[in-house]
């Protein structure tokens, strides 16, 4: 019997969230110093609150924050609104590291005789995670000592390590409405605006349900909320339901366009290194005859020249220099596993743009297989028999008119996601240093590596200098170059160039 409930509990909070908005809204006009929330009384100081909220003075409804523990949400829901958009943090149970839980994901409510056909799908792809964890183990034991030959006489000591990447790997049949439980905090709002995404679309239930209990939780603290959601749902008037399929054919286009690369690079400042270098000559107060371009970008982007670019704490959008770095953009047409894309959306500042995937065409499989599978026959022709399985079992239920609402919970892991991803060079230098990393997930590694290349051939002077945390320290002069501690990957990248990245874990 399956008996998880979504839970929402508001575990750390203003007092006075509401009477701090009219506070801070009151000392942009104080002679007199802070105006403190004590000084406002509701409902007499209600007005100013409501006149802020339709002006559209919304940033002092964003002090005020919650934090919020959320327990038994889909990973799809997550993906599709909670972490969506870039005013949030949260940390999320891995499926990376963590072994998912039989009987642990999201049930629509459906007519039995359908709901039945549902949970029968979902627990083959439980079993599926089973069968793939075991049958990828060996594989990655045979790898995992080709990379640390020292820790097979102590094999026992590491065998949670691979017990993890094989998780890691068979994780991509689970379907995307598996639960997970999280920390997640936002500001007021941020939460309005989840209320108002509820009301215009045709949302789902899960997602009515996951807002309504949080603003439930917020009321138990200051029930002038509610008058303020009595406020957004009576002015809503709801958009119309975009029912256009995207096509099997439309994304075999897009799949060509890409050639041999998981992201592709589409767009880009024409004049990236000439704006970038004199953007640095005005930091320094140099004509170009003074600091020519390469040497300018070496002052910005060169750790030994640099180095906040090296540092722990990351300072680039606080220091002058380095904010230069925003004046650079790069566009990108991507296709990545659901697993991987929420995995990409963490960099919340790059931010990309896609279809609703409830309106994709499911007739036939259209998902992204682990590179380990990919390379043995064996793995990928079991893989391949596991996603037809779950295709043909989704068709089924589309055949009898079962809302695509509920039927994207079906979808695996591996299921594609094609976007246009955009961002600075700011931002974009940051989630290289991050996502470079041997550490990190191998196909948001090798999206990564993609990127960066194709950078290297338009901007060389720029693309040199995207590089991996441990190759940053190195010329940054930091010690130890691996900053991973117990976690180092076992490989010396900082002494190799990236065309020579190469890995299969």
């Amino acid at each position: 019997m399956r008996t998880n409930k979504l839970s929402v509990t508001l575990v750390n909070k203003f007092s006075n969230p509401l009477k701090n908005v009219v506070s801070t809204a009151k000392t942009c006009y104080s002679s007199k110093g802070i105006v403190e929330d004590e000084s406002i009384q509701f409902p007499k100081d209600e007005k100013l609150l409501f006149d802020l909220l339709k002006a559209g003075h919304h940033t002092t409804f964003e002090h005020q924050y919650f934090q919020f523990a959320i327990t038994n949400v889909s990973r799809y829901l997550v993906w599709s609104l909670l972490h969506s958009h870039p005013y949030y943090n949260s940390e999320q149970v891995s499926q990376r590291y963590t072994k998912v839980k039989e009987k642990f994901c999201y049930i629509p409510d459906l007519p039995n005789s359908y709901k039945k056909s549902f949970i029968d799908i979902i627990d083959k792809q439980y079993l599926f995670y089973n069968e793939l964890t075991t049958l990828v183990y060996p594989y990655v034991e045979k790898y995992y000592y080709d990379i640390f030959p020292a820790r097979k006489k102590s094999s026992e000591k590491f065998q949670k390590d691979i017990e993890k990447k094989a998780r890691e790997i068979a994780r991509y049949v689970l379907p995307i409405g598996t639960y997970t439980y999280l920390y997640h905090t936002v500001n007021i709002l941020t939460l309005l605006r989840y209320f108002k995404h509820s009301l215009l679309l045709d949302s789902s239930d899960e997602e009515k349900d996951l807002v309504k209990q949080m603003l439930a939780e917020v009321v138990k603290i200051d029930n002038s909320f509610e008058k303020i959601i009595n406020e957004i749902e009576n002015s809503v008037i709801p958009l119309e339901s975009n029912q256009i399929l995207i096509t099997k054919e439309y994304k075999k286009y897009f799949d060509s366009e890409l050639s041999s690369y998981s992201s592709k690079l589409v767009d880009y400042s024409i004049n990236a290194e000439k704006t970038l270098a004199d953007a640095v000559r005005l930091f320094y107060g140099h004509v170009s005859t003074n600091l020519i371009d390469q040497e300018a970008i070496e002052r910005i982007l060169n750790p030994r020249l640099n180095r906040i670019l090296s540092s722990e704490i990351v300072l680039t959008n606080n220091i002058l220099l380095t904010k230069a770095l925003t004046h650079i953009k790069y566009t990108f047409k991507k296709k990545l596993s659901h697993s991987a894309d929420s995995q990409n959306q963490r960099h919340r500042t790059v931010q990309s743009s896609s279809y609703d995937i409830t309106r994709m065409d499911l007739s036939e499989p259209d998902y992204v297989i682990p590179k380990l599978i990919e390379i043995i026959p064996q793995l990928r022709a079991r893989f391949i028999e596991m996603m037809d399985y779950i295709w043909s079992e989704i068709n089924k239920l589309i055949s009898y008119s079962i809302n695509p609402k509920f039927i994207v919970y079906l979808l695996p892991n591996s299921v594609a996601i094609r976007s246009f991803e955009s961002g600075n060079l700011l931002n974009y230098h940051h989630k290289y240093a991050m996502r470079l990393c041997y550490n990190a997930q191998e196909e948001i590694w090798q999206n990564s590596i993609d990127e960066v290349k194709q950078i290297i051939k338009v901007h060389p002077n720029i693309g040199k200098f995207l590089l991996p945390p441990c190759t940053l320290r190195l010329l940054g002069k930091k010690l130890p170059i691996c900053p991973e501690g117990k976690r180092f990957c076992g490989i010396k990248v900082w002494k190799l160039h990236i065309n020579d990245y190469s890995r299969v874990l």
